[in-house]
Formats: C-alpha cells, structure tokens, sequence
C-alpha cells in the first residue's frame, strides 16, 4: 500500500529550486501531485517541467512579493513554503574578523532576509488557506564551532532557526507549522570542492556515523515528512539531519 503523504491538490512554493536539495524537493513534491512554484536566481534546470519556474533574487522583496502572487493565483492557494535558498562562500565567508563585511552583509540578505521575504507573502495566504506548513534550510553549522569558520553562513542559518521558532509560535493559532532542516555534509552542488577529490570526500564520509555523505534526496525526504500531515503535531523545533555527526563527541 502506498504512503500517501497528503499533497495532491496543494500548493507550494519552493526557493532555491535550481539545484541542490530545492531542486530535490521541488522534483519530489511533483511527484507527489502538488503544485510547485520553484524560485531561484539561476536558470530554470531540467526535472521540473511542470513547476512555475520564477527566476530572480531572493534577496529582492519586489521579485519574491511578485513571485509569490503569481504562485498563489496560478494554483488558488498557498499550502506550504520551503525555504532552501543559500550560499556558502567558501573563499570569501571566514572568521567575522577577517572578512569584508560587504560579504557579511550579502550573505545575510540570501540566507536569513530573503527567508523573512518569502515568509511574509506566504504566511497570510496559508492562514487564509486554513493553514499550512514551512520549512527552513539552516545548518549543523549554527549549532557548533569550527576551527574553519564561515561565520556569515553560521550566523544567518542560527538566525533562520530563531525565525522559525518564533514563526511557530506565532501562527500555531492559525494551523501553521515552522520547523527547519539543520543538514550535514551533503553531496550538492553547494560542496563543489568535493567533485573532483574523492579523498576529501573519503575524509568527510570518515567523520560520520553512517559513513557516507548525504545526498539532496536525504534532505528531501525530511522535508516532505516535516511539511505532510504526518507531522501534524510537529512545530517550533530542527530535525538535523546529517548521519549522527552531531552525536559524536
């Protein structure tokens, strides 16, 4: 017997859906029956022919107001919204003290202010819906150090859970749910350093319990639990998913 996770006839709109683990979720909530708009800033990629494709910068509240309209009139509602849109700088994202804020500031603008963005448009649309569900991108990074810090990257991802949390509580009065992803390493086109060094790969798979690296279908399966009705009871809290790194010592 098939597990009907609830999504045909909704709708929802997905940022970051032009590669990685929002391409991922976007080419499994189709498959799901649902009705996806897909947001990004690059072009539109293969595997999802049936989503409304928008392209244009997260971080531009006109695109993202626009996009989000056009989402809610071309499926008559907003049921869920997945914010998966982000960058990680490696060469120019490093210790606070050392970078130029310039960067700082960009990072923030993609990670937490273009999440804040697609929140606002969605939110009311999905109360007047009679509810519905989000779900957001952090990091395991926001919940550790590293003696190589991205410190833009971790600190906007801790910022998108304190957002979600206070989302959560928020709305829970109108049947809306937030919760967030903190993935960990994760084959995606985000970790291009590991394309061409199997070694480097090898050594990241070494550090994690499972002993392989998450792909963007791993994220996507969490994705699709926290948003279906089989997480109903579920709000305010971050399902990490990354092969029990954080549970080693």
């Amino acid at each position: 017997m098939a597990w009907d996770m609830g999504f045909a006839g909704k709708s929802a709109v997905v940022t970051g859906a032009g590669g990685g683990m929002g391409l991922a979720i976007a080419r499994a909530l189709l498959a799901e029956g649902a009705r996806v708009a897909a947001l990004d800033v690059k072009a539109k990629p293969e595997g999802i022919d049936d989503a409304l494709y928008l392209q244009g910068d997260i971080a531009d509240e006109g695109f993202v107001a626009d996009a989000v309209a056009r989402a809610a009139a071309a499926a008559g509602r907003i049921d869920h919204l997945v914010n998966a849109a982000g960058v990680l700088w490696f060469d120019r994202d490093k210790s606070a003290i050392d970078m130029d804020m310039s960067d700082w500031d960009r990072v923030f603008a993609i990670n937490l202010k273009g999440a804040v963005h697609a929140t606002r448009q969605a939110v009311p649309r999905m109360a007047r819906a009679g509810g519905g569900a989000i779900v957001h991108f952090a990091t395991i990074q926001c919940l550790r150090g590293d003696t190589k810090p991205q410190d833009a990257y971790q600190a906007s991802k801790a910022g998108l859970v304190a957002f979600s949390k206070s989302i959560a509580v928020q709305f829970a009065g109108a049947h809306i749910r937030s919760n967030t992803i903190c993935p960990g390493p994760t084959l995606t086109p985000m970790q291009a350093r590991w394309d061409e060094n199997p070694q480097a790969q090898a050594r990241a798979a070494s550090g994690i319990p499972l002993g392989r690296l998450g792909t963007a279908e791993d994220q996507a399966n969490a994705c699709l639990f926290l948003l279906s009705p089989r997480a109903s009871f579920i709000t305010g809290t971050e399902l990490v998913v990354d092969g029990g790194r954080l549970a080693l010592p």
